[in-house]
């Protein structure tokens, strides 16, 4: 195929793994906005070149940015998360979007007991304690045991399910919440975020971002989790009041926090980092190797099987095609 007949993909931003930008660029004629100098002066001009998308669930795309693409048939995310997509603009021009479920909820799953076992047992603390020489001179403070403990996960989707699995293992009673019952799920289900704050020991948000689950966890639900409740959020930053979990852990209110995520990342409140009780990492929950290879081939094959049949294959849930 040569170039002149290669359907033309806008790619929004940097992509997170090297090889897809060399792969995608190797089967499609690929501009990247931003590496314009000057991207809406650019979409003016060639804005109707591009019939497919690609973009990330961190970078989404803007309502203006679909409306100055008018030839726009696909839209190929790599992420799971899909509220920084404006879906509805993409749904009225009829616009499939797919992006990259399934493969991360391993990964992601792993990082909400990972950051559940390293701020209840210090690890990244004690490390640090053992490397500034204090061990000879101090006994390093106890930390607070995970297994048999209460899970209570808020969004009981496939990472949700995945986190429930592992708890298991660490022979952990799991309740949960969701907007309704999840179908086939025997676990016990509380009907509101306080009601299941209230009950369990931690609290694990895998649920989806976007207006509807912003500040989901607010002060009623922290101080409903108390003083030996953590918080591990591994879903998005703006389903916490940050504002709010600030105070909780420096008023000891709430015993700490795993966070993943971040309300304006990657900016991190200077509060959060100064705080002993809580453990932070920079959106990497599905950064693996493994992982980002099989979100990776999703987004191409997304755009693979839309050019080939007209459908995308992992649609995102409402759009076109789902």
């Amino acid at each position: 195929m040569t170039t002149a007949t290669r359907h033309r993909i806008l790619q929004i931003g940097r992509l997170p793994l090297p090889a897809l930008e060399a792969e995608l660029a190797a089967r499609y004629d690929v501009t990247c906005l931003a590496d314009q100098p000057d991207p809406a002066a650019f979409l003016v001009a060639r804005g109707a070149e591009f019939t497919g998308v690609v973009t990330t669930a961190a970078i989404g795309l803007k309502g203006e940015v679909i409306a100055a693409l008018p030839n726009l048939q696909v839209i190929s995310s790599f992420g799971v998360g899909f509220d920084a997509l404006d879906i509805d603009a993409a749904k009225a021009r009829g616009v499939q979007v797919g992006y990259t479920p399934g493969v991360l909820n391993d990964c992601v799953a792993d990082m909400a007991f990972a950051l559940m076992l390293d701020v209840s047992r210090h690890v990244a603390a004690s490390d640090r304690f053992v490397r500034r020489g204090e061990w000879p001179k101090a006994r390093y403070a106890l930390g607070t045991r995970v297994s048999g403990k209460r899970l209570g996960i808020v969004g009981m989707g496939r990472i949700g399910q995945a986190v429930a699995e592992r708890a298991s293992g660490f022979r952990m009673e799991v309740g949960y919440h969701n907007r309704r019952p999840a179908q086939e799920c025997a676990l016990p289900y509380f009907e509101s975020v306080n009601a299941l704050a209230q009950w369990a020991d931690y609290l694990v948000l895998t649920v989806a971002g976007g207006t509807a689950t912003r500040h989901l966890v607010n002060r009623d639900v922290l101080e409903a989790l108390g003083p030996n409740g953590f918080l591990i959020n591994v879903a998005r930053g703006t389903v916490v009041d940050e504002a709010a979990l600030i105070d909780a852990l420096t008023e000891r209110r709430i015993a700490g926090a795993g966070l993943d995520v971040f309300e304006n990342e990657p900016s991190v409140p200077a509060a959060l980092m100064a705080l002993d009780n809580v453990v932070l990492t920079p959106h990497t929950a599905s950064a693996t190797h493994e992982t980002r290879r099989a979100m990776a081939d999703l987004v191409l094959e997304n755009l693979a099987s839309f050019f080939a049949t007209g459908t995308v294959r992992t649609p995102v849930p409402g759009t076109p095609g789902a």
